[in-house]
């Protein structure tokens, strides 16, 4: 199975992946890591372990043209790599209805609440303002609305009394890390069919 990852940001759940193919846990090969940030520290991480990369920066203010634009060149880099599963990890950007029917392979992401709940870019922060005493992570399939794809699988985390935004984020990133691997496992292992 090839996989390809997109990042934003440090590639935290990036390096497990990592980490999981070079031990064998996960039976893949990374085929390639691409971003919209240049120079990000998941590119960095991917570099370092021998991992083509490429970026496909979008223009701060983008309009609707530029951002179709963006869908189909990022879209491009992508099956370019010949992926059998693309993996948003930690990759901050929409992808569209059209990236979607044309990347060539199903698309899955993870996501820092227990989803349906707190979709969107700040699911920390909502489960916090909404006073929940659980929240978690959660990996889906990606489909053209914003986080509401076919769940595969779900952690729970406690929120703490004490927590801010940021602690209560490093928690549920240990979680979503291991649930991240755990899932391409079982979709490379054939446990797991994506539609």
């Amino acid at each position: 199975m090839r996989i390809v990852v997109l990042v934003s940001g440090s590639g935290t759940n990036l390096q497990a992946v990592i980490d999981a193919v070079a031990s064998g846990q996960v039976q893949a090969e990374l085929a390639a890591v691409g971003s919209d940030v240049s120079g990000c520290g998941g590119l960095a991480r991917a570099e370092t372990a021998g991992i083509p990369t490429f970026a496909v920066p979008l223009p701060r203010g983008a309009t609707g043209d530029q951002r179709s634009q963006w869908n189909r060149q990022l879209c491009q880099q992508v099956r370019s790599h010949r992926p059998d599963l693309l993996v948003s990890s930690g990759f901050m950007k929409i992808l569209s209805a059209e990236f979607l029917q044309q990347v060539g392979a199903p698309v899955i992401n993870t996501h820092p609440a227990l989803l349906p709940s707190f979709p969107g870019a700040h699911g920390v922060r909502d489960a916090l303002a909404a006073g929940v005493k659980i929240t978690g992570c959660t990996v889906h399939q990606v489909d053209a609305g914003v986080d509401t794809g076919p769940i595969l699988a779900q952690a729970a985390v406690e929120v703490r009394a004490d927590d801010d935004e940021a602690a209560l984020h490093e928690r549920i990133k240990v979680q979503e890390r291991r649930l991240l691997v755990e899932t391409l496992r079982r979709i490379a292992a054939g446990e797991l069919v994506l539609s």
